[in-house]
C-alpha cells in the first residue's frame, strides 16, 4: 500500500523526470520540493515505491525513473490538469472556427492538436456506419461534365466529377436531382446504395446510360467512406523524442501508419469518469506500441456520430498538459460540429 507521502514522491519523480529526462534522486527531491523531511526519509519512500515496481533505477547508483506501473498510478491519481493558456484557447477557436467543412475541420484539428502537445495527433472520422444521406446535389460544370455531391447527416461531403456520355440540359438535371433526393434522402448508406442500383429504371431508355453513370458514381461516393479512418499529424515529433525509446522508433512509426491497429486500440480503450481514455506502455504491447502512451477523448458530430481524437507519444510525456489539450480540443470540436 502506497502512503500519501510516497504517492507525492512518485508525483514529483514523474514530473521532474518528464521535465528533465534525468533520473531523479532523493537529494534533488529534498532540494527542489518542500516535503519537510530528510533525504533519508525520502530514500525510504523511494525504496517502498521501488518494491511496488512503481519506479526503477536505470543504472547502478543512479536516481529513479517511473515505470509503466508508476505512470499508471500517477495518471489514476492525477487531480491537477494544467489549464490551457488564453493564447492556446484563442488559437483553438480561431484555427478551428474558420473551417469550411468536415474534412477541413478534422485536418485542422489534427494539426492543431499536434502543435499543442508536440506529440503524434490522431483524429478519427465520425463513424459512417449509422450515417444517413442528407442531400445529393448535381451541378453542371458544362454540357457533358457534372459535379456530384453527397452530403451525410454527420457533415461529411463527398464530391466527384463525372464525364457524361451525352449532353445534359438543366431541365433533365433538375428532374434527376429531385428524383434522387426523393429516393435516398434520409436513408442509411446501405439502403441508399440499394435504391441507387435501381434508380435508372425511373427514366426513359435514351436517358438510362447517363443516369446509370450518375447513379454508379453516387453509389461509389456513398460507399467510399464507410470504412473507419484516421487523420494523423506530427509523426516527426517521434523523431524529436527518439531518445525516449529503448531501440529503434521504426516499429512505432510503422504501427502509427497502420490505421487498423490504431483504430482497434481506440476501440478497446476505456474512458474514465471525465471521458478521457489513457493507455500506457505495456498496456499497448498487443498493438506494437509498448513504449508509448495514448490519450484519447470522444467527440460528437452534427449527426450524433461518435468518434475519438487523441495523441500518441513516449511514456515520458506531460500527461497533465496533454490531457487538458485533448479534452479542450474534443469539446470545441463537438461544439463546432454541432453548430454546423
Amino acid at each position: 500500500m502506497v502512503s500519501e507521502r510516497s504517492l507525492e514522491v512518485l508525483r514529483v519523480i514523474v514530473r521532474d523526470y518528464v521535465a528533465s529526462r534525468e533520473p531523479v534522486g532523493s537529494k534533488s527531491i529534498v532540494d527542489r520540493h518542500s516535503f519537510g523531511v530528510s533525504a533519508a526519509t525520502i530514500r525510504n519512500d523511494m525504496a517502498l515505491l521501488e518494491e511496488e515496481e512503481l519506479i526503477v533505477a536505470p543504472h547502478t547508483s543512479s536516481g529513479r525513473i517511473p515505470t509503466d506501473k508508476g505512470y499508471r498510478l500517477f495518471v489514476d491519481h492525477l487531480a491537477d490538469l494544467k489549464p490551457l493558456s488564453s493564447a492556446q484557447r484563442q488559437a483553438i477557436e480561431t484555427f478551428l472556427g474558420s473551417s469550411v467543412d468536415l474534412d477541413d475541420v478534422l485536418a485542422r484539428t489534427v494539426r492543431l492538436l499536434s502543435q499543442l502537445t508536440q506529440q503524434v495527433a490522431l483524429v478519427q472520422y465520425p463513424s459512417l456506419s449509422q450515417a444517413k444521406v442528407r442531400h445529393i446535389e448535381l451541378v453542371a460544370l458544362s454540357a457533358t461534365r457534372l459535379l456530384t455531391v453527397v452530403i451525410t447527416d454527420t457533415g461529411h461531403v463527398e464530391q466527384r466529377i463525372v464525364e457524361l456520355p451525352a449532353p445534359a440540359d438543366d431541365e433533365f438535371l433538375a428532374d434527376a436531382r429531385a428524383r434522387v433526393n426523393a429516393s435516398v434522402s434520409g436513408l442509411g448508406l446501405d439502403d441508399a446504395a440499394a435504391k441507387l442500383a435501381r434508380f435508372a429504371d425511373q427514366f426513359v431508355p435514351q436517358r438510362r446510360a447517363t443516369i446509370e453513370l450518375i447513379a454508379s458514381t453516387l453509389t461509389e461516393q456513398i460507399t467510399a467512406n464507410r470504412q473507419e479512418k484516421l487523420i494523423i499529424a506530427g509523426a516527426a515529433n517521434l523523431v524529436r523524442t527518439e531518445g525516449d525509446f529503448a531501440g529503434s522508433i521504426l516499429p512505432v512509426l510503422e504501427a502509427v501508419e497502420e490505421q487498423v491497429v490504431l483504430l482497434r486500440l481506440f476501440s478497446e480503450m476505456q474512458a474514465d469518469e471525465h471521458g478521457i481514455s489513457i493507455s500506457i506502455g505495456r498496456e499497448n504491447a498487443p498493438f506494437g506500441l509498448a513504449e508509448t502512451s495514448v490519450l484519447a477523448s470522444g467527440y460528437s458530430s452534427a449527426g450524433g456520430a461518435l468518434a475519438r481524437l487523441g495523441v500518441l507519444g513516449p511514456t515520458r510525456m506531460d500527461y497533465s498538459s496533454n490531457i487538458a489539450a485533448v479534452r479542450a480540443v474534443a469539446r470545441y470540436l463537438s461544439k463546432s460540429l454541432g453548430e454546423s
